[in-house]
């Protein structure tokens, strides 16, 4: 990531000079300011990546100065530069929020040293900015030895090391975003950015300056200049996930950007020149919506270089129980219950079911039926409660512990549970008797929460047992998908 304006603040000409030759030398463009009183004047105006700030200065303190800056919103990264070093005036720059600490009379190859350093060091910290806690959600999804499974690991090892733009597709639930991720993590740029865009998720009025960034002023509320994806990719590899979701208006801009590498932020002018690898992911036939006019022609083909179809999980059934494993020792490590693997009936049960969500519902259902079961015995059929011609008799005529258990299922052998657990498993239930899926039972809680502490969001996160944060993205899922259960939730604290 390239710096855009860099503000010198130096009262002594000669090193003013020097160092202004040196951007220059970078076609870097700089503003000079000769005291404290200029600096704040170009502050105020301008927004710079980069401050040399000598600190020495006719009209002030450089360090109470730097201790100003820390305080702007989109500051820039600061590298003191004094005649008068010591341990004590580094120690204390370091402290209050300097970037780095150069003595004079300094040589070019030190500034351009520190110019590289500055540029890697901002780039990781804007990508950092886009990256969430990333939970295991999605490991194991690799995990199988069936035919489908081998060939998409063959082609996985066969392309990941080149930097051929991917397209992968497949039913939700089957793990694309995950293959995404490894054709990552096995290529060359796997030290370098992975950024990810939810083409779906993004709103069609901003999903252009999310794409390509947009300039101070650009539109309302553009109150800083803002790198978009493209730009904090640099380098790297940029997921481009759903991406038949986005927008007619959009698509000739993107490719241009997949053809010539090159794009101007919204509301700017500046062409800026990136490397990314792309890797596309669509759960639609993109060939159908090229068909209808919905995705242009040129391009699919473009993106569509090379094709990996993630196989849904009934079409490699045999895997199904080498997952459920997987999920089952990952879940009673998360949860703290000790079962005993799975009953010969849930398995069954687990072989028999489609499985309509793939792998994320395997995932789902393992992790529900691992918190309702009986530590020391093995998950039931009745703990997953999959839907189907899976029940011995109507819950209505019960039968006693060790033929049915009280949800209709086969018993496995298992003791009968505590009385509680009827009252507790109530409200795990929709008014068809049907268990509810976790994302529903999170949401209940979410909102539950919400509910007792009048809507105090620092209060329900702590009942919660979960971050603020945390809290706070959950909502924003919630709102993204047209659900906003804090609608007229005003308190934070």
């Amino acid at each position: 990531m390239s710096f855009e304006k860099i503000l010198i603040v130096e009262d002594d000409l000669v090193v003013r000079n020097l160092l202004q030759s040196i951007f220059m030398r970078h076609k870097l463009p700089v503003s000079v300011a000769g005291s404290l009183a200029e600096a704040q004047a170009h502050l105020a105006r301008e927004q710079f990546d980069l401050m040399m700030l000598d600190l020495r200065l006719p009209d002030g303190d450089g360090l109470k100065f730097l201790e100003q800056v820390a305080t702007i919103p989109e500051r820039p990264l600061v590298v003191m530069v004094t005649g008068f070093g010591s341990i004590e005036s580094a120690v204390a720059c370091m402290r209050a929020g300097a970037f780095d600490y150069v003595l004079k009379p300094f040589s070019p190859s030190q500034i351009d040293v520190i110019l590289r350093k500055a540029q890697t060091y901002r780039q990781l910290v804007k990508v950092n900015n886009l990256l969430s806690d990333n939970p295991d959600d999605e490991d194991g999804l690799l995990v199988g030895r069936s035919p489908a499974m081998t060939r998409l690991r063959q082609l996985i090892d066969r392309v990941a090391p080149t930097d051929a733009t991917v397209l992968v597709t497949g039913e939700s639930g089957t793990g694309k975003e995950m293959i995404s991720r490894e054709f990552y993590r096995r290529s060359p740029r796997r030290g370098q950015p992975f950024i990810k865009v939810n083409c779906a998720a993004v709103s069609q009025t901003l999903i252009e300056s999310e794409f390509f960034g947009h300039e101070r002023g650009a539109f309302t509320g553009a109150t800083e200049r803002r790198e978009g994806r493209f730009e904090l990719a640099n380098n790297g590899t940029l997921l481009l996930d759903e991406v038949s979701e986005i927008p007619p208006s959009l698509q000739a801009k993107l490719l241009r950007v997949l053809q010539e590498r090159e794009f101007e932020r919204v509301g700017g002018s500046r062409t800026i020149k990136v490397n990314v690898r792309i890797i596309a992911t669509s759960n639609r036939d993109l060939m159908s919506n090229v068909t209808k006019g919905e995705f242009r022609q040129d391009l699919y083909y473009r993106l569509n270089v090379f094709p990996v179809h993630v196989p849904a999980l009934r079409e490699r059934t045999e895997d199904i129980p080498l997952l459920a494993d997987h999920f089952l020792m990952r879940f009673t490590r998360k949860h703290g219950v000790r079962v005993t693997g799975f009953s010969d009936s849930a398995r069954a049960a687990l072989l028999a079911y489609r499985w309509p969500g793939n792998v994320r519902e395997l995932q789902n259902t393992v992790e529900r039926a691992v918190i309702l079961s009986e530590s020391g015995r093995p998950v039931s059929a009745a703990a997953l409660g999959l839907p189907g011609d899976l029940t011995a008799t109507d819950a209505n005529s019960m039968a006693p512990w060790g033929e049915t258990d009280p949800v209709g299922f086969v018993n496995d052998g298992a003791a009968p549970a505590p009385a509680s657990v009827a009252v507790e498993t109530s409200g795990l239930t929709d008014g068809n008797g049907q268990v509810l899926r976790l994302e529903e039972l999170e949401k209940q809680a979410i909102r539950a929460a919400l509910r007792q502490t009048a809507g105090n969001r620092t209060q329900a996160a702590a009942a919660l047992g979960i971050s603020i944060r945390t809290l706070r993205n959950k909502l924003q899922e919630y709102r993204d998908a047209g659900d906003p259960i804090d609608a007229g939730v005003e308190s934070e604290v």
